[in-house]
């Protein structure tokens, strides 16, 4: 495809990162036994029945837990209920924890504000689950819950997974991560990432699959579409797909690490599989003693009255006298929480 230069410059200008609030909108209890007790992460924003939805996980030390808030303004949030709780007493693949990573829109658009479709009645999620307790401790794999509840807080998960890494290729051959659910053409797709080793530092790509049904998923053959490039700032990372389209192509606002920072990327396509990546990250990491001073990361982008409002999940060291802290990977101590960057009206 190969965009000119003016064309991503009209892209950044229409998607930069806007006037970033450096306040959390969300972030965690820091009470004991609360399922956010450590922080929380991963937004994903829509509106349902006249309200606005913010579907995020909580960490508490154990494993994730996918919990709804509400707002009516899309700036002030309250947190509803906990969907997807821990299973405890229980032997199922998905009892130490379940992250949502996306529930079925009626509408790929970007500029419209996403709205939830219903399939054979039903609501449908995608999530995944990590095997052992800690943070995002052994290969997760993904599984598909459904709910006819208006209010959106009960959800029937299905007994299995419906996709697991012990299928796929050597790029994917020790877990999956967040993904992205949509239905073109008359098949859905969904976009993933997922890392090929378990030893840290690791890299995650993402790739694609198709179903007809949501339950049987077909890969393409030439994954990961998403690799990592080498002296990039996606040199470690191109992770957790979030992928609308314009009226003219595809967007992909994911992610890139380069081992230091996780950062807002932009990709485009005409296809939904081979992308072109802005060459700087749409949403860099702030300065130093800003919210999101190590990440920038996790998006979910939507549009509201002209106006686009960029959610995402912001880290930075931990501090004395933060309610939460998460130990990464890495080692490092991080408070993360969840905020927004407000762009001019379009």
């Amino acid at each position: 495809m190969m965009l000119e230069q003016k064309e991503w410059e009209a892209l950044q200008a229409r998607w930069g990162t806007g006037e970033r609030t450096q306040q959390p909108i969300l972030s965690g209890s820091g009470i004991k036994g609360q399922f956010d007790s450590h922080g929380v992460d991963c937004p994903f924003v829509f509106r349902h029945n006249e309200r606005f939805y913010m579907m995020y996980v909580g960490f508490d030390g154990i494993g994730y837990q996918t919990a709804l808030a509400v707002s009516d303004n899309l700036l002030d949030w309250q947190h509803e209920a906990i969907i997807l709780p821990r299973l405890e007493n229980s032997e199922r693949w998905d009892r130490v924890g379940a992250a949502g990573s996306w529930i079925l829109l009626q509408s790929n658009h970007v500029n419209e504000m996403p709205q939830l479709r219903k399939v054979d009645g039903r609501y449908w999620m995608i999530y995944h689950s990590y095997p052992r307790e800690g943070y995002e401790a052994g290969g997760a794999v993904m599984g598909l819950a459904w709910s006819e509840d208006e209010t959106l807080r009960e959800w029937t998960r299905l007994e299995q997974p419906i996709f697991t890494y012990e299928d796929g290729g050597e790029w994917e051959r020790k877990g999956l991560y967040k993904c992205c659910l949509l239905e073109h053409e008359g098949r859905y797709w969904m976009h993933y990432n997922a890392k090929g080793t378990s030893e840290w530092p690791w890299l995650e790509e993402t790739g694609v699959a198709w179903s007809n049904d949501l339950l049987h998923w077909e890969r393409y053959a030439h994954n990961p579409i998403l690799p990592v490039v080498e002296g990039s700032f996606y040199s470690q990372f191109y992770s957790d797909p979030y992928i609308r389209h314009d009226g003219q192509r595809w967007l992909n606002f994911g992610f890139g690490l380069d081992g230091i920072h996780a950062q807002g990327l932009l990709a485009v396509s005409e296809d939904l599989i081979h992308w072109e990546t802005m060459s700087e990250p749409l949403m860099p990491h702030g300065q130093k003693g800003s919210l999101d001073e190590i990440h920038a990361h996790k998006s979910s982008v939507v549009v509201w009255d002209g106006v686009t409002y960029h959610y995402y999940c912001a880290c930075r060291p931990w501090r004395e006298g933060d309610l939460t802290q998460v130990e990464v990977f890495s080692g490092l101590l991080e408070f993360r929480c969840i905020t927004v960057a407000i762009g001019s009206k379009a």
